[in-house]
């Protein structure tokens, strides 16, 4: 049982899952100052991650030989993703409007605080417009979106830098090496961050479950209930659908992410997991080209749980200080919400600033409401993260399939656990020592 633990990240995870908790309950005061142990994990993380995209992008693209197919591909991406970003808004509005989620609550807006929101008010009335958000995505030097770590930016550097690769090609041949090899040294180092994860997982639950207690769930409300039931229908329902139409089933793909799954569950980040699931993505018979283009820009575009949360808790809001909606701000609130939920990220926190703006963006709902939702913010967003991790996840397959660069007969034998994974480099060196995972 102990090597078998020994190998085993999944097991691993759990096992600094559980103690957390119990280290949490037990010794409060001591778990309080484990928080470190969580956001140093995640941190290491993505000091990674700008490199990564770069290498993957890059070398996809280069790799790709028809820059048409890459065209497509960001097609297909941005179509996808506008879909499903609008059911997930509807479908969270349409459960908060129906369940009635908040009324009788009897807030008073003096009774509420802006005091209480800190900066976060403020920080979501100065967001940028979609004139602006589109400026933003040039970086003002190369280097600064490495150092700042905007993927968004990093990624339109690469896309440009492969495309450029690939039309001059054989001349840079070297350089595509280059980058290639770059990768191997890469995720040598991720596969040996990715053996922390139990001890990142291990603090952040000791310092949340010190902080909240185990049962502060039941003192949440009905909103947190309802956001995680309108989340588990929109994976189970439409990206179960989805899955099947691409000709894969939804169960065995989650069993197959459930490392990552746990380490999103522990670190309220999706960023933990960025490069293991395109490694895995990738074993699944997915080219790596679709891989390189879907993920990364998913992460910024695609987040149907931010996506759900934002109009439930819009919608909270407005009933809870008895604020009446009518149809016109019912779509005020979904056209806000398809613009400003391209501005949120899955990193906790900044889903306060993307709902301070919409909210400031509609009038009829005060703004002074969002303290009503701080308390549940940290248990909202693991909601958030995982489902906009698994949203994307689906999206790959997807838009892989639509565009046929998937091997669906392997997939299934991966999911079905006829063919195993291991953590490594895109083209394993050889006698390199493979890591489990």
């Amino acid at each position: 049982m102990l090597r078998w633990c020994s190998r085993s990240i999944f097991l691993q995870v759990v096992l600094g899952l559980m103690l957390g908790i119990v280290c949490g309950l037990t010794l409060p005061e001591y778990s309080a100052q484990l928080k470190p142990l969580g956001d140093g994990f995640i941190k290491l993380i993505k000091m990674l991650i700008g490199l990564i995209v770069f290498c993957v992008v890059v070398s996809g693209i280069s790799g790709a030989g028809d820059l048409k197919k890459v065209g497509r591909i960001g097609l297909k991406s941005v179509i996808y993703f506008e879909i499903l970003t609008t059911v997930a808004l509807v479908i969270g509005l349409v459960m908060a409007f129906s369940t009635g989620i908040g009324s009788g609550a009897n807030i008073h807006l003096e009774q509420l605080s802006a005091a209480d929101m800190g900066d976060i008010a403020q920080r979501g009335q100065h967001m940028h417009t979609t004139t602006q958000f589109l400026m933003d995505l040039i970086p003002t030097s190369v280097i600064g979106a490495f150092a700042e770590n905007n993927i968004l930016q990093v990624l339109l550097f690469s896309v440009l830098f492969g495309s450029a690769l690939n039309l001059v090609g054989e001349a840079a041949s070297g350089i595509s090496r280059l980058i290639n090899e770059l990768s191997h040294v890469i995720f040598r180092i991720m596969g040996m961050i990715v053996r922390l994860a139990p001890i990142g997982v291990f603090g952040a639950i000791a310092f949340t479950t010190s902080k909240y207690g185990l049962d502060s769930l039941q003192h949440l409300g009905s909103l947190v209930g309802l956001f995680y039931l309108t989340c588990l229908a929109f994976v189970a329902v439409i990206l179960g659908l989805v899955m099947r139409l691409s000709g894969l089933r939804m169960l065995p793909f989650l069993k197959y992410l459930r490392e990552e799954l746990l380490i999103v569950l522990g670190t309220a980040s999706s960023d933990a997991v960025l490069p293991q699931i395109m490694r895995k993505l990738e074993h699944l018979g997915i080219g790596s080209s679709t891989v390189g283009l879907v993920i990364p820009t998913g992460y910024s575009f695609n987040l149907d749980g931010f996506s759900i949360y934002l109009t439930l808790a819009i919608v909270f809001i407005a009933n809870a200080t008895g604020t009446p909606l009518s149809m016109s701000d019912l779509l005020t609130i979904l056209l806000v919400s398809l613009i400003t939920s391209k501005g949120a990220h899955g990193i906790p926190g900044s889903a306060l600033v993307i709902l301070a703006a919409t909210l400031t963006a509609i009038p009829a709902i005060p703004v002074v409401g969002l303290v009503l939702v701080l308390a549940v913010d940290w248990f909202m967003g693991i909601g958030r993260a995982l489902t906009n991790l698994i949203g994307n996840c689906v999206a790959t397959v997807a838009i892989a399939r639509w565009e046929k660069d998937i091997d669906v007969q392997r997939a299934n034998k991966v999911l079905s656990g006829q063919q195993g994974y291991t953590f490594q480099a895109r083209k394993p060196v050889a006698g390199a020592h493979q890591q489990e995972f």
